[in-house]
């Protein structure tokens, strides 16, 4: 995920949004119109406080709890008998983050019996933000308060990525908030939340919001909402593929070991570093397979658990926090009845106010002011999914995926060396098309080649009119293989008139993993093996004129692992096909 280095004192003079008229005396509350809080309160004028609270977790095991450091910042008129309701971010970048070695990804592919990869020494920047919602959330009578995930900071305990010693320091601040947990100050003197209504509401981008995905699925009572941007919902999900060692886009060689070196910058960091090196052989690297350390870290599995009303936001395009993330997030909270909403945009691992921050703040306004001031807006009738198109247009609907998309079947045609057909069609003769495994090139430069001995390509006839994806595709596809290891890479794509080649979405697997998750089964070279690949999910509008294209490769070189070129994968035609939930006629 995209690292944020800054300080958690300079948050706190965050500039605003919007200017607030100074008062000569704060209002008595808030106030709405249309179902927004208004803009009543000056930031300037903003009590603020620093305190220590209390968390029912020893991570770091001196025999004491673990303590997480908080900023409050709440609105003037808090501190003579005003409550409000908290927007609650947490994070684990608030202080100075670590040049931290990634592991090596050039290296062989696991095979039982061989050695794993080496570590190298490669390392990544840290980026400053500042975060802008601040005044405009004290100027709606809203608290805002800050807190630095365990292990970083002046918090203690230890960073793990995610694991459940985080959660629950998370937690611990909307039980402070809500009286159910004790803080002191740096005098150590009692701290309480006496200014507080107890509804709190968490929110933040990347790590900052997977946090609150994490403390939502503890039922945690008093946490009303959450807005997780880009955010995690299965750190397997992050750092693997279905059995395949997969990076987060722009970061190959990161895993969870590196993520928690990167942000443990407590004072005192030698209590945690057992913790850390435990962190390197629980991932399992060597296999990839899905073990207790990963579930420990799948929110899914408590997505049961989960009260707060939920307003997903994730980037179309965010190759760090892949869109499965949210899909798979948003479907189980659906499933459970947990009030949702979603917005799909078209950039990558960003705020959405960067790109619609009119509408998005007034989507943001209304769903807090339903679930944390409590004023019955209406916002459980508006449309549940928001989306941008490519062209920069949003639609809404009522629900994501689009309900009436149904499944289509293709399958390829021969000619993948170059460009093979994709058609609806069965049957045809029995083809079989090798490639040759080639980690040193880029799928993007694979897909646009006229011809490759390193991928296979097939595509549709151009669409007599447009055609949405809108969901997960997935490929099935009979493959043999040169050798006893190899990544699987299926892509879609899309092939304009005039030449341009985009790579919509991709997905990778390990053939080891075929049968399950958290066990991984020999391949024999040259045995025949049915491997399914999902895709990442996407809603994506191929134009009028365009052809829906398909490729299917070995290693793709930004994500998974590079063993070296050589190893062949033989793919039978008639036995492979791509399905794609869809709106609109194929040829």
């Amino acid at each position: 995920m995209r690292r944020v280095r800054g300080v958690l004192l300079a948050l706190l003079c965050a500039l605003p949004l919007s200017a607030v008229p100074a008062a000569a005396a704060p209002p008595g509350g808030p106030v709405f119109e249309d179902g927004e809080a208004q803009p009543v309160f000056d930031p300037a004028r903003a009590a603020r406080e620093e305190l220590f609270v209390a968390a029912p977790t020893d991570s770091d095991r001196d025999g004491r709890p673990d303590e997480v450091h908080v900023q409050v910042v709440r609105p003037a008129g808090t501190e003579r008998g005003l409550r409000v309701p908290v927007v609650y971010r947490m994070s684990p970048y608030f202080a100075d983050t670590n040049e931290v070695p990634h592991h090596d990804v050039d290296t062989e592919l696991h095979v039982p019996s061989r050695p794993g990869p080496r570590v190298a020494s490669s390392s990544r920047r840290a980026v400053e933000i500042d975060w802008r919602y601040e005044d405009y959330l004290l100027a709606r009578g809203y608290a805002v308060v800050y807190a630095e995930s365990l292990g970083t900071g002046e918090s203690t305990g230890c960073p793990t990525a995610g694991g459940e010693n985080e959660t629950i320091g998370a937690k611990s601040v909307v039980d402070w908030l809500n009286g159910r947990a004790s803080a002191r100050n740096r005098d150590g003197r009692p701290v309480e939340a006496d200014w507080a209504t107890g509804r709190v509401g968490m929110m933040g981008v990347s790590y900052n919001g997977t946090l609150p995905n994490a403390v939502a699925t503890t039922g945690v009572e008093g946490l009303e909402a959450i807005v997780p941007i880009a955010a995690i919902s299965n750190w397997y999900d992050y750092y693997r593929s279905d059995g395949a060692v997969v990076a987060p886009g722009g970061y190959q060689g990161e895993d969870a070991d590196v993520l928690a070196k990167y942000v443990h910058t407590r004072e005192d960091r030698e209590p945690c570093r057992p913790v850390i090196d435990g962190l390197t052989a629980a991932q399992d690297r060597i296999t990839g397979d899905y073990n207790e350390f990963w579930d420990e870290r799948n929110y899914l599995d408590d997505a049961d658990e989960v009260r707060a009303a939920v307003l997903a936001v994730h980037g179309l395009n965010d190759w760090n926090v892949k869109t499965r993330q949210a899909a798979q997030w948003y479907a189980a909270l659906r499933e459970h009845d947990v009030p949702h909403r979603i917005w799909w945009h078209q950039g990558g691992h960003v705020d959405p106010i960067s790109l619609r921050e009119r509408e998005w703040l007034r989507t943001l306004n209304r769903w807090f002011t339903r679930y944390l001031h409590g004023v019955r807006n209406g916002v459980e009738q508006e449309p549940r999914a928001t989306i941008q198109r490519a062209d920069g247009s949003w639609v809404e609907e009522p629900e994501w995926p689009a309900p009436g998309a149904r499944e289509v079947v293709l399958r390829p045609t021969a000619g993948g060396d170059r460009r093979g057909g994709l058609t609806a069609e069965r049957g045809g003769r029995p083809v079989v098309e090798v490639l040759r495994d080639d980690a040193a090139m880029r799928a993007e430069d694979l897909v646009t080649a006229a011809s490759s001995p390193h991928r296979l390509s097939y595509t549709t006839e151009p669409l007599d009119a447009p055609v949405r994806l809108s969901g997960t595709a997935r490929a099935e596809l009979a493959l043999r293989f040169g050798a006893p290891a190899a990544n699987v890479t299926a892509l879609l794509v899309d092939h304009a008139p005039d030449g341009t080649v985009e790579i919509v979405t991709r997905g990778w697997t390990d053939p080891q993993n075929r049968h399950a998750l958290d066990r991984t089964s020999p391949v024999v070279p040259g045995k025949r093996y049915s491997v399914d690949v999902a895709l990442q999910p996407d809603d994506h509008v191929f134009g009028a004129g365009h052809r829906i294209g398909f490729a299917v490769l070995s290693s793709d070189h930004d994500f998974t692992l590079r063993p070296p070129p050589g190893t062949e994968l033989a793919l039978e035609l008639r036995r492979s096909s791509l399905a794609l939930p869809v709106l609109g006629r194929l040829p």
